[in-house]
């Protein structure tokens, strides 16, 4: 505990310039993924990894949308939906081209018509609240779809490592899909419902590092990594909270907007690691 109010404003000061140092690692790192994956679909683990990814999007996407509707990291916000929304239409023609069965491609064929209503609605004109609406209500039916399209992938591989692909990209989505809500909650759309979102994402998010951190495939490397996890999701969890019971202030929604995407960092490369063994 602080020993003076001085004491407190520069830890909290320290704090913040630790986390936006995290910030521009993390989106350097986003920005490389967005041009440095694979440009085909590897195999069936790497397969996993692009469809799961596509659901972490659709979230990521809606994230930035209501943070530049309401002011949050506006520089920050529209890079990140530019790029969502890049990095989405890349994958979803790799998933497509690659897709082993008709079922699989049948599910990506309905997911390219889907993601474009949603696509059509991020960019059409300035985020508004009628906007907002309406890009939470569509993110969802793209989310469904691409979740559809990471089983499918996962049940083609047949592998216990497919599984561990699955849950850990799972875990990309599952950290922007509770920023969204908390942005979302931040201006009352439905709020009610955002912080019952955010309350299951949280219990789910939680159990599933127990599942990554003791499942007998996991390396000396990705234990390193969920230990950053761990300390990274203190950060984001302290702001999550933040909104339960009180009005959230436009510094609040920084730090949840920030503390997410270094989360989001960090289960891109657990989720990569898992992909990259061949068990």
């Amino acid at each position: 505990m602080c020993g003076s109010s001085s004491r407190c404003l520069s830890e909290r000061q320290a704090e913040k310039r630790l986390k936006r140092r995290h910030f521009i690692a993390s989106t350097a790192l986003t920005a490389l993924t967005g041009v440095s994956v694979r440009a085909q679909v590897a195999d069936l683990n790497d397969a996993i990894n692009k469809a799961g990814r596509q659901r972490m999007l659709s979230q990521r996407a809606s994230k930035a949308y209501l943070a530049l509707l309401q002011k949050v990291e506006p520089r920050s916000a529209q890079q990140v939906l530019d790029k969502s929304i890049a990095l989405f239409e890349k994958q979803l023609g790799e998933l497509k081209a690659f897709a082993p069965s008709a079922t699989i491609r049948g599910t990506y064929d309905a997911l390219d018509g889907t993601w474009n209503d949603f696509k059509r609605e991020l960019i059409s004109a300035t985020p508004s609240r009628e906007g907002a609406a309406k890009v939470v209500k569509l993110d969802a039916a793209v989310l469904a779809l691409a979740n559809q399209g990471t089983t499918q992938y996962e049940a083609a591989s047949g592998k216990p490592v497919g599984r561990l692909v699955n849950i850990a990209g799972r875990q990309r989505m599952l950290s922007q899909r509770m920023a969204k809500f908390y942005l979302a909650g931040a201006m009352q759309i439905d709020a009610a419902g955002s912080a019952a979102e955010i309350a299951r994402s949280r219990a789910e998010f939680l159990a599933a590092l127990d599942i990554l951190r003791n499942a007998p495939e996991a390396t000396a490397q990705i234990r390193q990594e969920l230990v950053l996890a761990d300390a990274q999701w203190m950060f984001f969890n302290r702001g999550l909270e933040r909104l339960e019971g009180a009005v959230a202030s436009p510094a609040h929604m920084s730090d949840v907007f920030v503390t997410s995407e270094n989360l989001l960092a960090i289960m891109d490369r657990v989720t990569g690691l898992y992909s990259d063994l061949k068990t």
